[in-house]
């Protein structure tokens, strides 16, 4: 019985991928970006755990949705054969069980925030309900991924200020490019089961081109960062911390070129660290140092 219960347990855990935090950490790092950026400030503690707290929920119901989409296909693709729902080991309904119940903790929770914010959760919902479905018809669905990482930036302007402003955008299309690079990497992983089974991906889109493709969405990426410092007026530390996302993004290229599955792999998962790194630049460019530096000349 114990036993039983475990093996359930870990089914539901690989269902929403807890097992694998990746799509977490990328989902969380353009969020922290703009909680930040709001207002140029720490963000008051309980705004920002019911941020962090509700992309843990919505990518784990993101993920359960997905994996029912995709019940039909994920069987044969080398990297998602063993999947609870390919497996049989969950059922159909109960994912989509899970996925509501997911999505129904993340609504609760953000009921502090103001009108705009809630409001925008309900556009957040559909464009990530919708993604699954982006593979049978679009062929650039990590564009519309980049919309789905990226709507906590509106939504942590909208929380924080009670306004979008341009800025919000900006950092939003940027997301857009960065998501784009990452998941045709990871979409280089799945190619050649992706063409077998008729699903749409960057990947396929850029042919041989991938890889000068995914590089030129890095050196977008990051000079839509670099040109919203300007025009934002930002600090030293916010440039440091571009230029070192650079350099890890540059570090992807002999990783990538080769097309193998373990090395285009290893350069997704390497962006946790892209994404770290800019934040790292940010925290310390918003960080109040004056009254450190006065208090440590005293």
């Amino acid at each position: 019985m114990k036993a039983a219960v475990l093996a359930r347990l870990d089914a539901y855990e690989k269902l929403v991928r807890l097992d694998r935090p990746i799509g977490i950490l990328l989902l969380l790092w353009p969020t922290l970006w703009a909680l930040w950026l709001a207002r140029r400030a720490i963000p008051p503690p309980a705004v920002l755990w019911i941020f962090v707290l509700g992309t843990v929920l919505m990518r784990s119901a993101g993920c359960a949705v997905n994996d029912w989409a995709d019940r039909g296909f994920d069987a044969h693709v080398e990297r998602t054969r063993n999947r609870p729902l390919a497996t049989g080991a969950i059922r159909p309904w109960e994912a989509l069980v899970v996925a509501a119940a997911l999505a129904a903790c993340a609504f609760a929770l953000i009921q502090p925030l103001n009108g705009l914010a809630i409001r925008l959760s309900f556009a957040a919902l559909a464009v990530a309900a919708i993604y699954p479905f982006t593979k049978r018809f679009f062929w650039m669905p990590q564009a519309w991924l980049g919309v789905a990482f990226g709507f906590g930036i509106p939504m942590a302007f909208a929380a924080l200020t009670a306004t979008v402003p341009p800025l919000a955008w900006a950092l939003l299309g940027a997301n857009v490019f960065w998501t784009i690079a990452y998941d045709t990497e990871y979409a280089m992983v799945d190619r050649d089961d992706d063409v077998k089974i008729g699903m749409r991906t960057s990947a396929i889109l850029f042919g041989r081109l991938d890889v000068a493709a995914v590089m030129a969405c890095y050196a977008i990426f990051l000079g839509a960062l670099a040109a919203i410092g300007w025009w934002q007026g930002y600090g030293g530390f916010y440039y440091a911390g571009v230029l070192g996302a650079a350099a890890i993004a540059l570090s992807h290229f002999p990783m990538i070129r080769g097309r193998t599955r373990e090395g285009c792999f290893r350069a997704f998962r390497h962006n946790n660290w892209v994404g770290g790194v800019v934040f790292a630049g940010i925290l310390a460019d918003t960080f109040p140092w004056k009254p450190v530096l006065d208090w440590l000349g005293r």
